[in-house]
């Protein structure tokens, strides 16, 4: 077991349960084959993390932009980042990890490095460097994220749905109120300038 530490749509555990159990998420276009164990997650927790989230690439099934983790921002003011912390089988973390890279599911990761080092690569992709973010109760906290560069990353906005999925899942997930997600998201780097906080809050409602 370990914990998954999502901070991107799959905050919404409407969003993540199409990674586990299959279906397509609201909004997107592409939908999800599930996990060889479609099981729910053991549990849940909200966490913060040290580090940003911003808004780059192009989502083949969202349009738009994508949420990737900085775990070294460069800005003071972007160095906490909202997660939701899921409590998953190894297996069922490799599944969503196949998954957010358009791939099959059903291949073990091996982790023995991740949990040596507290980062590895698991192949070139956007969401395939795995880090190590921390513990609770003893069971490592686990993410992945785009790999580190020495250039800034071309931000992009996120399309609406994709913005409205991540401010359900920090409404029900961390139990914050519309005003303090559409706050939070409309400040990270990426969401666009035509974005103010009564836009996303619209988004969200």
């Amino acid at each position: 077991m370990l914990w998954y530490a999502s901070y991107g749509t799959n905050l919404d555990l409407a969003r993540l349960t199409c990674y586990l159990a299959g279906g397509t998420p609201e909004g997107a276009s592409l939908g999800c084959p599930g996990s060889r164990d479609p099981s729910p997650p053991r549990d849940d927790r909200a966490l913060t993390l040290r580090g940003s989230v911003y808004f780059s690439w192009e989502s083949p099934s969202w349009g738009g932009g994508v949420a990737f983790y900085d775990p070294e921002p460069v800005l003071a003011e972007h160095d906490r980042a909202a997660g939701r912390a899921y409590l998953l089988t190894t297996e069922q973390f490799s599944d969503v990890v196949a998954q957010e890279m358009h791939r099959p599911p059903g291949v073990d990761l091996d982790l023995a490095e991740l949990l040596e080092t507290g980062t590895t690569a698991v192949g070139p992709g956007r969401y395939e460097t795995l880090l190590t973010v921390g513990v609770i109760d003893g069971v490592p906290v686990v993410t992945f994220t785009s790999p580190a560069s020495d250039v800034a990353p071309e931000l992009n906005p996120p399309a609406d749905a994709y913005l409205a999925t991540m401010g359900r899942g920090l409404v029900a997930g961390l139990g914050w109120d519309v005003s303090r997600a559409a706050s939070y998201l409309a400040a990270r780097p990426g969401v666009g300038d035509h974005r103010t906080e009564n836009s996303v809050v619209a988004l969200i409602a």
